[in-house]
């Protein structure tokens, strides 16, 4: 008879997970000393989201009564054709095809319907980033990967392009390990960044990063980072792209990840865009977050720093 433990996992490759990992739901007391020490700093910028719920982001058990276990899931997004040098303006690799909160969310409700069949009765909730729960934090304990210099998740034999996600449930589990850090001396991710955002080792300057200041920031851009965006219009991958461990990713097989037609369109199309190519181009996709004023916020700073 199979373990609850092997149902797990197998069920989460057949789904199309690259990895699952296993973790007792518990306090998180280390991550809350960082997490304090980086609030205080003023990292979250305008993300004032992430000041509320402090318990709750460090606790599964206020999220889920109960909660017993914390199911960590991996799900690949590293692109097939990388479009980054080819476009004019340039979007983070998570962001080329359909937003993942569809995709994985579909996939996550199929998972406990599926364990409901095999093992019985379970409560639990799903999340895809749709609640205060430290994600990294919860991959990095069941062994999935270590949290790098970058402060992503990174594994050791297929790197860091994924999308993370969780079950949290009333279900026991025999929990897995987690693994030693591999980042070693290299400081690649710290050089790279071209606003020197990662403020000292595994910690990141929120209020500094690209994807902040193209996705997050409402208000307009800074001007200190007029130079600094390299062409940046949502997202940036800079500090994976020069990761080390990235050059084991291999291309993920969902058909829903791939690009939409915005990788067609020329550098006189981004800049004219309208609402409606908007709607049209990025319809269900990650983009939307930033909405099309936003979009053209993000192409005009470029635009200007580029005259």
């Amino acid at each position: 008879m199979k373990s609850h433990r092997n149902i797990v996992k197998e069920i989460a490759l057949d789904l199309g997970f690259s990895y699952c990992g296993i973790s007792k739901a518990d306090f998180l007391s280390e991550e809350a000393k960082h997490l304090e020490t980086w609030l205080k700093k003023g990292y979250q910028g305008k993300m004032n989201y992430l000041e509320r719920n402090f318990d709750n982001r460090l606790d599964p058990r206020k999220l889920v009564p109960g909660a017993q276990s914390v199911i960590s899931l991996l799900y690949n997004y590293s692109p097939k054709k990388d479009e980054t040098d080819r476009a004019p303006y340039k979007i983070a690799r998570y962001a080329y095809g359909k937003d993942y909160h569809f995709v994985i969310k579909d996939k996550l409700v199929e998972f406990v319907d599926r364990m409901k069949v095999s093992i019985g009765n379970i409560e639990g909730r799903i999340f895809v980033d749709s609640a205060p729960v430290h994600e990294r934090a919860w991959a990095s304990k069941s062994g999935l990967g270590w949290v790098g210099k970058n402060t992503l998740l990174i594994n050791k034999d297929s790197g860091s392009y994924f999308f993370l996600a969780e079950l949290i449930l009333d279900l026991k589990l025999e929990p897995d390990g987690p693994i030693k850090d591999y980042c070693g001396t290299c400081t690649k991710c710290i050089d790279a960044c071209p606003t020197d955002a990662i403020a000292e080792p595994y910690v990141v300057d929120g209020s500094r990063c690209i994807s902040y200041l193209t996705i997050e920031l409402k208000d307009e851009i800074p001007t200190e980072f007029s130079d600094k965006m390299e062409g940046w219009t949502f997202g940036c991958d800079i500090c994976q792209e020069v990761c080390p461990w990235n050059r084991f990713s291999t291309p993920h097989n969902e058909p829903q990840f791939a690009p939409q037609g915005w990788e067609e369109l020329s550098k006189t199309e981004w800049e004219e865009m309208t609402t409606v190519v908007f709607d049209n181009v990025f319809k269900k996709s990650p983009v939307n977050r930033t909405k099309f004023k936003g979009l053209k916020r993000n192409i005009s700073f470029i635009q200007a720093a580029d005259r």
